[in-house]
Order: structure tokens, then C-alpha cells, then sequence
């Protein structure tokens, strides 16, 4: 194998190992040149921290309280819309005899207008039981970046290996190589897609219920009188079921144990002669 030949294959097994090591960080793995590629990575991350703009995943849940929950329901997506965001989720419950009308969303609204969004909702039903979280992912964010920056430059520098390859040994070991990290690129790609979309557009969970459901799961006296009502009706109601189905193995095993105790009762009357 001449020297050109060796040396082109080296470089291919530098570049696998290199790619190997940026795309498994989570689980340890590398060499001493990729580490110092990723900590070369991670000082310039932390340079641009302090000028870069920090990503929050904001999530929330709500109950809104309005006369009609169907009509808000309503509102509540024609606001989403309005503010650029859009309905991943909706389930609606007519009412009926036994329950109140009521209705369960989950929208996605653009992080920056989520205070505004809430503020608005209020002019649609009482806004109640509101719940906001924040998960700060700017970290996270840059290791996806820097793991990607990494990628690019190993299936850039591969591609042009591909070009020198003075043999098809060498071009298949590089191909390879490539195919590896170009799968690996497109994955963390799509990740990092993911989260951006989980940064700038806030997941909101909104349950609508009118002002009677609202009373009767807040409690108090009135609360409570409907409970122990429902309570005793559901046992009522239990205790009949029970007797109904005991009723008739009552009487079918009953009729003889009643015949056994009046021929009993009547042998004991019955005069005994005397001798």
C-alpha cells in the first residue's frame, strides 16, 4: 500500500472518531482531539453568553370560568389565532342532565405574547387556578449547536477527502464515515428544531367550565351538600341493585329451610301417648 494510501485512510479514521466522539458527549466517549475540539466549542459558547439571548420554555394550565362554555371555547381559539399561534388540542362536552357544558384546550401561543394572551382571555370568563412554568434550555440549546457545528465541519472535511481518494477502498471507508455523520447531523438538526419550536411558541392547557361546575369543585357549604347528596343517592341506589340480585336465591333456598322449621314446630305439639 503506498504512502499516499495510508495516509488518506488515517485521516478518514481521525474524522470517524472525531465525528463519534461531538455526537456522544451524553454518554463520555472521545478522544483527545475531539475533546478539545468540544472544549474550544464550550469557550466560545460561554464568551457569547453573556450577549446572547437566553431561551425559556414557558408552559401553563388555566380553568376559565364563563356562562357558556361552548361560546368561550370559542373565543379562546379565535384569540390564539388572532395572536399567531394555533389549537394542537380540543375536546368539548355538551351538557346534559346529570353535568354542566364544558370544554378542554391546548394551544400554542408565541412566548411573547403569552401575558398578553392571558390578560385578553379575562375579557372572555374569570380567569382561575393559573399555573405558569419557565425551564430555562440556553444551555442545552448551545451543546445542540456546538454538536451540530461540529458534524458539519467533520462531513464537510470528508466530502473533500472523497475528492482526493486515490482508491475505492478509500472512498468507501470515507462514504461511510459520511453516511454515519450525515445521519447523526440530520438527527440533532431535528432536535434542535424541536426545542426552538418549544422556546418561541408557549404550550397553554385551558379547561372551560361554566360558573356552576366552577362553584360546585370550589367546595363550601353548597359543595359539599351536592357531594353528600350524590353520596347517599349512589348508595341508595347500590343497596336496591344488591337486594334485587339477593332476592331470588333468598327464595329459592329459603322455601325449604321454612318447610324444615314448621314440620319441626308441629312434631314438637303433637301429644305424646302415655303408656
Amino acid at each position: 500500500m503506498t504512502t499516499a494510501r495510508v495516509t488518506f485512510i488515517v485521516l478518514v479514521g481521525l474524522l470517524l472518531l472525531t465525528g463519534c466522539s461531538g455526537s456522544s458527549d451524553s454518554a463520555g466517549a472521545g478522544d483527545g482531539a475531539a475533546v478539545a475540539y468540544a472544549s474550544a466549542g464550550a469557550e466560545a459558547a460561554d464568551d457569547a453568553e453573556a450577549t446572547a439571548e437566553r431561551e425559556v420554555i414557558t408552559t401553563g394550565s388555566l380553568t376559565l370560568v364563563a356562562n357558556d362554555a361552548e361560546t368561550a371555547a370559542d373565543a379562546v381559539v379565535a384569540l390564539v389565532e388572532r395572536a399567531g399561534g394555533r389549537v394542537d388540542g380540543r375536546s368539548q362536552q355538551r351538557a346534559t342532565d346529570e353535568q354542566e357544558a364544558s370544554a378542554w384546550l391546548s394551544v400554542r401561543v408565541p412566548a411573547a405574547k403569552v401575558t398578553d394572551t392571558l390578560t385578553a382571555a379575562e375579557e372572555i370568563g374569570e380567569v382561575a387556578n393559573l399555573s405558569l412554568t419557565s425551564d430555562d434550555v440556553t444551555r442545552q440549546g448551545k451543546d445542540l449547536d456546538a454538536r451540530i457545528a461540529a458534524l458539519e465541519t467533520s462531513t464537510e472535511r470528508l466530502v473533500a477527502l472523497m475528492a482526493d481518494a486515490d482508491s475505492s477502498e478509500a472512498l468507501l471507508a470515507a462514504e461511510k464515515a459520511l453516511s454515519e455523520r450525515q445521519g447523526e447531523l440530520e438527527a440533532l438538526r431535528s432536535e434542535r428544531d424541536y426545542l426552538s419550536d418549544q422556546v418561541a411558541m408557549s404550550t397553554l392547557m385551558i379547561d372551560v367550565v361554566t360558573e356552576e361546575t366552577a362553584q360546585f369543585e370550589a367546595g363550601g357549604f353548597v359543595g359539599g351538600l351536592t357531594s353528600g347528596w350524590n353520596a347517599l343517592v349512589a348508595f341508595a341506589s347500590a343497596l336496591l341493585v344488591g337486594l334485587g340480585a339477593a332476592l331470588p336465591w333468598l327464595v329459592v333456598l329459603g322455601a325449604p329451610v321454612l318447610v324444615a322449621v314448621l314440620i319441626a314446630r308441629r312434631s314438637r305439639k303433637r301429644p305424646t301417648l302415655e303408656a
